[in-house]
């Protein structure tokens, strides 16, 4: 094979595109055999198209799913580290004896494969490599700026709107909690740009004196915009400032015999002082500044993750990154570093506990995603030593309350086992219920769960829309559920080698709703997937519940059991998880129109036939004259509305 074709951006390593695989990646595939001898033989088919560039190279399996990402400095010495595997740890000889391709990209610099690496990781999450499993955007604060009279609101997201974002948070409480804190303390509004011009008087908001009420002019622009110029002050560290403002307001209002504005300064620095005790960490000196800890027992690691900005903290967080056995700390600090900052900038300052593996590069890596300098440091002594030895603290106590966890996860899936005649204690638990109302809107859900917990990337919603499935019928939903499922399943991995199939089916009704799947299943030649009902107690009480098996046994558990525990927060989870589906699903149906899925009609054409008809139903039921009547519609459009609606 000639060499790699020419990257379009040799000349502008920081071009957005930069990493456009279809001009830089090329890929050697080999044999299917399942054996190690095969998979080294396919890497070394690969070398002999590698040059010594840095590149990313990805392990695929003999279905191209990929197995492990990985970077290099020189990619052809790197690759050929995996022929020899006497020196490979038992981990990564699995992981060889898999390989049946090799995909290659080739960058401009080490850095650059860096962050590649991070990339695919996140899109791949492969078998063999260190995943942040915990990968959910963290919270904002966003201060809007185009608007005469800005926002403050909590957001989550790609930072596409004009303003400024403070955070991150730790989490959505922790914001929802300073929110309402500010609310108190600079009354700036938090109502969409859609609600606050359509206001003819104040909202509640300002009767409790948490808005300044500026859209029925309550407030003049000049003195909102002081408003907003103090929230800015005092998300970026200068509180005390704010607060000295306010005293001082106080005082001279109260020397002005006006009490009652002299009460609302004291309610404002009560809510000032509120927030600066929740948030207030003793980290002088401190400005913004990320700290991590970790801790590891018996092949678990936690990372915690303290969130420093303007001198105050923000939150922090438990991390678990999983597969990382036989994996130095070192390189797990690194692997959960790249992805944890792979959507959001890093802060100038990062604190640890130990230094990562291949620092300088990660630091050269992370700051292509900043302006400004970026600092990673392993602090001594003093004041950043503290933070350190207390971010350790928590991450040793929940690393602890983890392993307890899982221990006694561990036992129940083992009674469980022999509850429901299992082979082993169950990898995957895959829970199925139904929502909708009265036939509406309706939909199945299914959760998953394993030792580890539940695995919510895998969770699943059915939207129900066989014509043969009759709306209401709760059998019928469950069989169309279990039958789509499975036929996927038996198609994508008939081997059952992904580990996508269950090893036990828990489904949320009695003897009907078992009976659909089990039904369902035989339709498919399926029957040897175990599966258990579970059906609530008599006026739907918990701690009642029966057990239903497919060889028609039925049984109940003590009131007191923690396997029943166990089950009930599984069967819940299911509940809660197709509950909000549904409630997403009718609401999205509240805000959209029959002519949304009608060709050819655009947003102006839609305006019109409203307008001209006045309901969707009676466009919807219009003759063809009538459509032909219409301003803005010819006949052949007419014709198009009248075909579609009547099928």
């Amino acid at each position: 094979m000639a060499g790699r074709p020419a990257h379009p951006n040799d000349s502008n390593p920081r071009a957005p595109d930069r990493f456009l695989e279809e001009a830089a990646t090329y890929s050697v595939r080999g044999a299917d055999a399942p054996d190690l001898d095969t998979g080294i033989a396919a890497i070394r088919n690969t070398l002999k198209t590698l040059s010594p560039r840095p590149g990313v190279y990805r392990m695929l399996d003999a279905r191209g799913d990929v197995l492990y990402v990985g970077k290099a400095r020189a990619l052809r010495n790197r690759v050929t580290n995996y022929t020899q595997v006497d020196k490979l740890p038992r981990r990564l000889q699995r992981m060889v004896s898999l390989t049946r391709s090799m995909m290659i990209v080739t960058t401009n610099s080490e850095a650059e494969a860096l962050l590649l690496e991070a990339q695919l990781i996140k899109r791949y999450r492969p078998a063999y490599n260190v995943l942040l499993r915990d990968d959910k955007s963290f919270p904002y604060i966003l201060l809007r700026e185009d608007h005469d009279f800005p926002r403050m609101s909590k957001y989550r997201g790609a930072q596409k709107y004009k303003g400024q974002y403070f955070g991150p948070f730790a989490s959505a409480g922790s914001v929802t909690s300073t929110l309402n804190s500010l609310q108190k303390l600079f009354l700036l509004r938090s109502c969409s740009d859609s609600f606050f011009a359509n206001r003819s008087r104040p909202c509640l908001l300002y009767q409790i004196k948490r808005c300044s009420a500026p859209c029925v002019d309550r407030i003049s622009k000049q003195d909102y915009a002081a408003l907003v110029a103090d929230a800015r002050a005092f998300l970026t560290g200068k509180s005390t400032e704010v607060q000295a403002k306010l005293g001082a307001k106080m005082e001279a209002a109260a020397e002005a015999l006006d009490f009652e504005s002299a009460a609302a300064y004291r309610d404002r620095l009560k809510a000032l002082t509120f927030i600066q005790g929740s948030q207030a960490v003793n980290a002088q000196g401190i400005a913004d500044a990320d700290v991590f800890a970790m801790a590891s027992q018996g092949g678990t690691v936690c990372i915690q993750a303290f969130f420093i900005r303007a001198g105050q903290n923000w939150g922090h967080r438990s991390f678990f990154p999983v597969h990382v056995q036989d994996m130095d700390e070192a390189e797990i600090l690194t692997s959960f570093l790249m992805q944890f900052y792979q959507d959001m900038p890093a802060p100038k300052l990062i604190l640890t506990d130990r230094q990562p593996f291949e620092c300088d590069l990660m630091l050269e890596a992370l700051s292509a995603n900043r302006t400004g300098k970026l600092e990673l440091l392993v602090p001594q002594r003093g004041e950043r030593k503290r933070l350190i030895d207390q971010a350790q603290r928590n991450a040793t106590e929940a690393l602890q309350r983890r392993v307890a966890e899982s221990a006694s996860t561990a036992k129940h899936l083992t009674e469980m086992a022999e509850l429901f005649g299992l082979d082993g204690p169950p990898d995957r638990i895959e829970v199925y219920d139904n929502s909708h109302i009265q036939g509406t809107n309706a939909l199945g859900a299914m959760v998953v769960a394993g030792p580890e917990g539940f695995r919510k990337a895998a969770y699943r919603k059915f939207n129900i829309k066989r014509a043969e499935t009759v709306p209401g019928d709760d059998y019928a939903m469950m069989r169309e559920v279990f039958e789509r499922r499975f036929a996927r399943a038996q198609s994508e991995d008939p081997d059952r080698s992904s580990g996508d199939w269950p090893d036990l089916v828990l489904v949320d009704g009695g003897k009907g709703q078992l009976g659909a799947a089990m039904e369902a299943l035989a339709t498919l030649g399926i029957d040897d997937v175990p599966l258990v009902g579970v059906a609530k107690g008599p006026e739907r009480n918990a701690g009642r519940e029966t057990f239903f098996l497919p060889d028609g046994r039925e049984f109940t558990l003590p009131v007191n059991s923690p396997v029943l525990f166990y089950l009930q927060r599984l069967r819940d989870e299911a509940h809660r998880f197709a509950i909000g589906a549904h409630r997403g699903k009718r609401k999205k149906a509240m805000t959209t129109s029959p002519l949304d899925e009608v060709p050819g009609i655009g947003p102006a054409r839609k305006r019109a036939l409203l307008m001209h008809f006045g309901t969707a139903r009676a466009v919807r039921s219009a003759s063809l004259e009538d459509l032909q009547k219409a301003p803005g519609v010819s006949k052949a459009m007419a014709q198009s509305i009248y075909d579609f609606f009547r099928g």
